[in-house]
C-alpha cells in the first residue's frame, strides 16, 4: 500500500497533505493549485486519528455567518492529542480539550456555543439573533434545547430563543 501511494504521488496523480492524509489535487486556470478546506483536511485528520471535531473561535463565528473575520489559523477542538498542521498557507490547531467541551461535538448546538463564546455575551446583538432564526432550519433549532445543559448559563436565553421563535 505505501509503495503504490508513494508511486501515485510522485505521478501527481494524488498529493500528500499530511502523514496518512492524500487528495487529488485540483488546479484553477488562473490561481494555479488549490488547497483543500479545512475542514476537509481536519476531517481527514480526524478520521485517520478516529477522534472527534468541534470548530472554534473566528472559524465557528464565521461558519454561522455571525462573523466577517476569516481566521489565518482554524483551530478545531479535539478529544484526541493536540498538533499543529499546515499545508500550504492553511494552518490547522487541534487542541485537546475537556470531554464537557467535546459533548456537543459535530452538532449544531456544539458550533453555536464556540461561535458565541468567540462573540462574547455583549456582541450577541438582536441582528445576529435574527441571522440565526433566518439561515438555521427550525428542527435544528429546536433541538437546541437538548443541550441546553451544556452551554454556558448567560447563554440560555438565546438557545431558548432560537429554539421557539420562527423567523
Amino acid at each position: 500500500m505505501d509503495i503504490t501511494l508513494h508511486r501515485l504521488v510522485r505521478e501527481g496523480t494524488i498529493r500528500r497533505l499530511a502523514r496518512g492524509v492524500y487528495d487529488f489535487p485540483r488546479e484553477h486556470p488562473v490561481l494555479g493549485p488549490l488547497t483543500p478546506p479545512a475542514e476537509a483536511i481536519a476531517k481527514a485528520l480526524a478520521g485517520r486519528d478516529r477522534t472527534r471535531l468541534q470548530p472554534t473561535g473566528a472559524y465557528a463565528a464565521n461558519a454561522l455567518g455571525l462573523s466577517e473575520q476569516v481566521p489565518a489559523k482554524v483551530v478545531f477542538l479535539t478529544d484526541g492529542p493536540s498538533r499543529t498542521v499546515t499545508i500550504g498557507p492553511t494552518t490547522i490547531q487541534l487542541r485537546r480539550t475537556t470531554p464537557k467541551n467535546m459533548a456537543a461535538a459535530g452538532r449544531l448546538s456544539g458550533l453555536l456555543i464556540q461561535a458565541l463564546r468567540e462573540l462574547g455575551e455583549e456582541h450577541v446583538t438582536t441582528a445576529r439573533r435574527e441571522h440565526l432564526k433566518r439561515i438555521l432550519p427550525i428542527e435544528q433549532r429546536r433541538a437546541l434545547v437538548k443541550d441546553l445543559q451544556l452551554a454556558p448559563a448567560w447563554m440560555h436565553p438565546i438557545f431558548r430563543e432560537l429554539a421557539e421563535g420562527d423567523a
